[in-house]
């Protein structure tokens, strides 16, 4: 098992901290209060809507009653029933609900609006935040993990908002509502009935007690299930070729079953609630029965008011039952808000600084001063390195796997700063530019290709969006991708897929290349530029690349010895320190630590 396996532990557990759900709660909230005008309009049809709602049960007490004195009064000869009365006092229920119903609509429409708006500036939040976290965040944590915030606990909380909001006021509205139209109606009644309120509120505490950590624990599992899912489907070709199906799936079942019982917990203290619920409704309703028609007997109360409370007794247990659900689907909306709020509150990197140096008119020469670093403060990578390259230089970088040659590359670009000394750019500390008026100084060609879901010419033009397609052709030919890309069906016009699987690995390097030379830069970073290229074709892109260099300040991380012979500069790196420099011919005289490693490249097995 590898060693972030073990870091996650026994079915894709992670440690952390406990959650505080009402933190988060209150934060919800408060991001929500950028829509409290249409809130507060929802609120309002809420409210209108459930009132209108509660009165309906008494006026249809009234058509009770009067159709039963009716029956009396025909019973005993002195009448019969008042179909008029009773018409007139249903057309009434009639326009209230009608009015209750365009009331709840509107709500409904309203807060449909609300949930979607607050889903897509959720994402449109994290993915501005994505922008301006430094690269040491995702360096540390699965991709999939992430994108998990994004998809499951966005969808997550926008559900539990539109469902959960308006049921949550209308349930309250109508306890409210209820319980004053049961006083209006009878005390004895209405207390007994009140009699149920201690025991649901001890369930519901109950439930919530129980639960809330599995909702919790849910969110979190199916982040790191979707993290494994990503990672082994980007993995596939490396997992079949060692054989490690086995073991891919037993982690894959260990995490899923951390999300399973979790999740089965969740739903099924969920799920009790309402059963046990219904009973108690239910008992409360054999007690009215009882009280409610000896007091007919008594003459306090008509046999229109039973059916009317009846109908308020159900109307009260059934909002809390609904209280209970929301709650519940509270509880899961807010585990996922608390993980969308850590993201948006994670550590960003900062992208301005007070009275930035201006990146333009600057010619390129670069200094490093007595440089330290280190990922960790304890595991320092780099100890000592001070270099001073000129204007229009090209420098090479080698040395073993590990030395530290990438890592400078990241200092220069600002994705990690330094622990001590500097990096300036024309005597100008990098410390003292807007990241991305430094990163407009550096053009930069990673040995990791990266493209994305488009054309070709899209792909290419990501180096200068203003660029045309002349430009982009140009800049295409001059990288020596013009011929290959005129082969494809579609030319320039290709579309290429989320893994640019229908081009080879050296063809996509061939497109950042593009991409580097459209954009123009003044420093050049090519950290392994043509190490997924042939031969032949390395050649080629190194006469471009020569072209392209002229003038221009350019760092050259290479393996291949053979390709940085014509370097100005080439720096030996060893654990994290030069320990030689000077050109290709002056260092094999040395016969040191870089003749060691140009000669190792060209020994033939006798």
């Amino acid at each position: 098992m590898s060693d972030r396996q073990q870091r996650r532990g026994r079915g894709g557990r992670v440690v952390e901290k406990p959650k505080d759900f009402r933190k988060s709660f209150k934060e919800l909230a408060s991001y929500m209060m950028r829509y409290k005008f249409r809130l507060l309009i929802m609120v309002a049809c809420a409210i209108l809507g459930t009132i209108f709602t509660i009165v309906g049960p008494k006026i249809l007490g009234q058509a009770t009653t009067e159709l039963f004195n009716g029956l009396v009064r025909k019973v005993q000869e002195k009448g019969g029933i008042n179909f008029d009365k009773i018409t007139m006092i249903l057309a009434r229920v009639m326009i209230l609900y009608a009015v209750s119903a365009l009331f709840s609509f509107i709500q409904g429409i309203v807060m449909a609006g609300i949930a979607n708006d607050v889903g897509y500036n959720l994402r449109k939040d994290i993915s501005t935040k994505i922008n301006r976290m430094p690269l040491k965040y995702f360096e540390s944590r699965p991709y999939g993990e992430v994108l998990s915030r994004i998809t499951n606990d966005v969808d997550t909380l926008q559900q539990g908002i539109n469902q959960s909001i308006t049921q949550l006021i209308t349930s309250v509205t109508t306890i409210i509502g209820v319980i004053i139209m049961m006083l209006s109606i009878n005390g004895w009644m209405t207390l007994a009935a009140l009699c149920i309120l201690p025991i649901s509120i001890v369930i519901v505490a109950f439930v919530m007690h129980h639960s809330q950590r599995y909702f919790r624990d849910q969110q979190r599992y199916l982040g790191d299930v979707n993290g494994q899912v990503e990672e082994v489907f980007a993995g596939q070709n490396v997992i079949k070729a060692y054989n490690q199906e086995e073991d891919v799936l037993q982690v894959f079942k260990e995490a899923n079953d951390s999300l399973y019982e979790s999740a089965w917990k969740s739903q099924f203290f969920s799920g009790m609630m309402m059963p046990m619920m219904q009973f108690i409704g239910n008992v409360g309703y054999v007690v009215i029965a009882i009280l409610g028609g000896f007091l007919v007997i008594q003459n306090a109360i008509e046999v229109g008011d039973i059916q009317s409370f009846f109908q308020y007794i159900r109307n009260f247990t059934q909002p809390i039952q609904q209280i209970a659900q929301i709650l519940n689907m509270l509880q899961s909306s807010t585990a996922a808000s608390e993980r969308v709020f850590e993201f948006l509150h994670e550590e960003e990197e900062p992208q301005t600084v007070e009275n930035p140096t201006n990146p333009t008119n600057l010619d390129g020469q670069v200094t490093f001063d007595h440089v330290r670093f280190g990922y960790d403060p304890n595991q320092i990578v780099i100890h000592d390195f001070s270099a001073n390259v000129l204007n229009g230089q090209k420098i090479a970088i080698v040395g073993p796997t590990g030395a530290g040659k990438t890592t400078l590359v990241k200092l220069l670009m600002r994705f990690y700063d330094v622990n001590s000394g500097s990096i300036s750019i024309d005597g100008h500390d990098i410390r003292t530019f807007d990241r991305n008026g430094l990163r407009s100084l550096l053009g930069m060609v990673l040995q990791d290709t990266w493209l994305f879901h488009g054309t070709i010419m899209e792909n290419i033009r990501y180096g200068r969006l203003d660029a045309t397609d002349e430009e982009v052709i140009a800049a295409a030919k001059a990288a020596h991708a013009d011929e290959f890309i005129m082969q494809q069906p579609d030319g320039y016009q290709t579309v290429l897929d989320e893994e640019s699987s229908n081009i080879s690995q050296g063809q996509k390097q061939l497109l950042t290349i593009a991409r580097a030379i459209l954009a123009d830069h003044k420093i050049l970073i090519l950290d392994e530029a043509t190490s997924s290229v042939d031969t032949r074709t390395e050649g080629l892109i190194q006469k471009a690349m020569d072209h392209l260099m002229e003038g221009r300040t350019s760092f050259v991380i290479a393996h291949r010895l053979s390709t940085i012979k014509d370097a100005d500069t080439i720096l030996v790196i060893n654990d994290g320190d030069i320990v030689e420099q000077g050109n290709h011919e002056e260092l094999l005289k040395k016969n040191g630590f870089y003749a060691k490693l140009y000669n190792s490249q060209f020994e033939q097995v006798a």
